[in-house]
């Protein structure tokens, strides 16, 4: 019998377990971290269990209301808004909230305050959910300046002043991915013990990767870098193998395989979208702080993603992220168009 195999099985590393040990590394920590982490897992658990049995539980289809983006609702972006709102407010440890779904920031009551600032994205992809692709929750963590008396500035921080970032996905299995800027961990979900256990140790995004991935259906729109470095992803000067497209049209998925496989994931801005498409605050930032956690980059165009200070709570930008050298030479494209 291999007991040192059954040993490994048996100790399960959880990500309460996880983020617990991390806190014990600062002796002044009160665990208001890990309490608030505990109420995000929850909620995860809750809309994977939704998003698994939509179908049978008549939660597909249009609710029937459109978002602040313009955007038809699903019953699932409805109820998953719902359920983080309500764990977070819960937990006792957050002061303000920003969702994607919610036109203004939810300013929680001073009784049930806390020191965090939650910016999510209940349910991205959600266009797909009728087709069974994955789909995902993505969220980051800042810290409020001052408790007593929160203001939308102290929402209004720049990236890199997150704490924490990680999304959830929703797909063959049920995979959260989480960093505390002290690199990046995920966890699958364990249906049968119902427990997040610790499955892919510090993740390191390869430094270039053999895939690309974007929406060429707005080729004709693009810039002239993009379209430049995407016809190099083609047909390579000088003379190496071209890369390969994966395009899945929800952030998670393709951010996900990106970090594990390497490549780039690209959004930029077009003639139609002038700012790109997605939102700073709740999907830029967070994927960019986990990308260069995991040793990747993250790009706007013109600089750093991390480095935008954002001026409103819905705010869009480009975004190039992904294998740090395939980052640099997106980045030297846009020099040289520059000069």
């Amino acid at each position: 019998m291999d007991h040192s195999s059954e040993a490994r099985r048996t100790d399960l590393m959880t990500i309460t377990r996880h983020v617990l040990n991390e806190q014990s590394k600062y002796p002044e920590s009160r665990g208001d971290f890990t309490i608030l982490l505990n109420h995000i897992v929850l909620g995860c658990k809750f809309v994977c269990n939704s998003v698994s049995k939509s179908g049978l539980a008549k939660l597909l289809g249009l609710a029937g209301e459109t978002n602040v983006q313009g955007e038809q609702q699903k019953k699932l972006d409805v109820l998953s808004n719902e359920v983080f709102v309500k764990a977070l407010v819960s937990s006792g440890r957050t002061c303000i909230l920003v969702s994607e779904e919610d036109e203004e920031a939810t300013f929680v009551e001073p009784s049930k305050r806390g020191k965090y600032i939650v910016v999510f994205d209940p349910l991205d992809g959600s266009s797909n959910i009728d087709c069974g692709v994955s789909i995902g929750t993505i969220f980051g963590i800042y810290s409020v300046k001052d408790m007593d008396n929160p203001t939308l500035n102290d929402v209004l921080q720049p990236g890199k002043d997150m704490i924490a970032a990680g999304y959830c996905m929703y797909g063959s299995s049920c995979t959260l991915v989480l960093s505390t800027g002290n690199g990046v961990n995920g966890f699958t979900l364990d249906p049968s013990l119902g427990e997040f256990i610790l499955t892919h140790v510090d993740i390191k995004i390869p430094k270039r990767g053999k895939i690309y991935s974007i929406n060429e259906g707005n080729a004709k729109n693009w810039d002239m870098p993009t379209t430049r470095y995407v016809q190099n992803c083609k047909f390579p000067e000088d003379g190496s193998s071209p890369k390969s497209l994966r395009y899945i049209g929800s952030m998670v998925a393709d951010v996900h395989r990106t970090m594990l496989y390497g490549g780039i994931f690209m959004y930029p801005a077009d003639k139609k979208s002038q700012n790109g498409k997605l939102r700073v605050l709740y999907e830029v930032f967070p994927m960019s702080f986990l990308m260069e956690q995991a040793g990747g980059q993250a790009f706007t165009g013109k600089k750093r993603a991390l480095d935008i200070v954002p001026e409103a709570i819905h705010e869009r930008s480009p975004v190039f992220l992904g294998s740090y050298d395939d980052v640099e030479d997106i980045k030297a494209m846009y020099a040289a168009a520059a000069e």
